[in-house]
């Protein structure tokens, strides 16, 4: 081997030696996943079913109207309270007043017709008596002012129905309440029927829910229900269940149900999101743990616990007792304090070691402190 490429080769070997040592020096540092957790707190929570659903009032009218025509002017808006009575929209009147002038035009005529048919009539009676004319021409006189008199009453009728058409161009509320909905703008042209605005009558609030088809017994039977605002979870509100739908929704494939609340106050507002709690006063002391907390492996329910030392975690099978639309009810396998993870449970590894981030917000729970009260949970 010639010395130049000895020299090159035992430098090449001392450069990679030196490469080696200092990469055997540097630490490769795993970036440790961030998690959102809740803490497990046991306390006495409603056994029953809990659906989210939305405050509606009991009576709502779509109002339209009578006749076809372009729209001139609306003077509510949707949110609007409205009196019995009260102006809501216009038509343009223009065409509806010309067919009223045009059917009362008519009538004058009719009337006219009818006077000169009776004149005749009263003459052609005289001379019957005195035998210049024959029975038939004046039943035929008869016959004519008959006919006089029917196409007066036609035309009378007619005229009528003009006036009721000029008056349709005005909309006017048929009761007290809001307007929840406008589809409707000035300079539109609708058709007689076609909805402008939604009235709802406050008077009588209930909560529209949507009920699975493997539960709808279960709210059949509930003789009672309690009811909650998301806006206020500290007050309930006693219902009564007073229609379930006969069939199911073709998309969704879940039954509406309307729940009446009975003593609602001015808290209650239409459009509020609010939480059916059926199952009566019966309460088990349970875990109440977000949907995305719990997993499935081997058939078993399960999810990660967090040790609060070393920041690894691991599978902890647990016993589910009721699934619910605010979060499921652990009944076994956890204690009082500890950490389970709230988000994210399908992209750990037992072992793993997790960082802990802002404390994910569990859902709230409402607590009976009176007998009479129901209880319940929401999200």
């Amino acid at each position: 081997m010639k010395p130049s490429m000895f020299y090159r080769a035992v430098l090449l070997s001392l450069t990679l030696a030196l490469l080696v040592g200092c990469g055997a020096n540097k630490q490769t540092s795993v970036p440790l996943r961030p998690v959102e957790t809740v803490t497990v707190k046991t306390q006495p929570l409603a056994a029953g079913a809990g659906f989210s659903g939305e405050v509606r009032a009991r009576h709502e009218t779509d109002l339209a109207f009578r006749i076809g025509g372009k729209i001139i002017e609306r003077k509510v808006d949707a949110g609007a309270m409205v009196r019995k009575g009260q102006v809501l929209a216009r038509l343009d009147p223009q065409d509806a007043a010309l067919s009223a002038t045009a059917a009362k035009a008519q009538m004058t005529g009719a009337e006219a017709d009818l006077s000169l048919a009776k004149a005749e009539l009263e003459r052609y009676r005289v001379l019957h008596e005195k035998n210049f004319v024959s029975r038939a021409v004046l039943d035929a006189k008869t016959t004519a002012h008959q006919a006089a008199q029917a196409r007066l009453d036609q035309a009378r009728a007619q005229a009528a129905v003009s006036r009721n058409q000029s008056g349709y161009t005005t909309l006017l509320a048929d009761a007290n309440g809001i307007i929840t909905s406008v589809s409707a703008e000035p300079g539109q042209v609708v058709a007689a029927g076609q909805p402008v605005m939604r009235l709802a009558r406050p008077n009588e609030k209930e909560v529209v829910i949507n009920v699975a088809e493997n539960r709808i017994n279960e709210v059949r039977e509930s003789a009672q229900a309690g009811i909650f605002l998301w806006a206020n979870t500290n007050k309930n509100y006693p219902g009564i269940v007073r229609e379930v739908a006969p069939s199911a929704d073709p998309v969704t494939r879940t039954f509406q149900a309307r729940v009446s609340i009975l003593q609602p106050d001015l808290q209650v507002k239409l459009g509020m999101t609010a939480v059916v709690m059926f199952g009566g006063q019966k309460t088990v002391d349970s875990v109440l743990l977000p949907l995305t907390a719990v997993f499935q492996k081997e058939g078993r329910n399960q999810v990660w616990v967090v040790d609060p030392q070393t920041g690894q975690v691991a599978a902890r099978a647990i016993e589910v007792s009721n699934y619910r639309e605010d979060g499921v009810l652990v009944s076994a396998g956890l204690k009082d304090g500890e950490i389970v993870v709230a988000r994210g449970v399908h992209k750990l590894i037992p072992g793993q070691t997790v960082r802990l981030m802002t404390t994910a917000v569990p859902p709230a729970t409402v607590q009976s402190t009176n007998a009479n009260k129901p209880v319940g949970a929401a999200n």
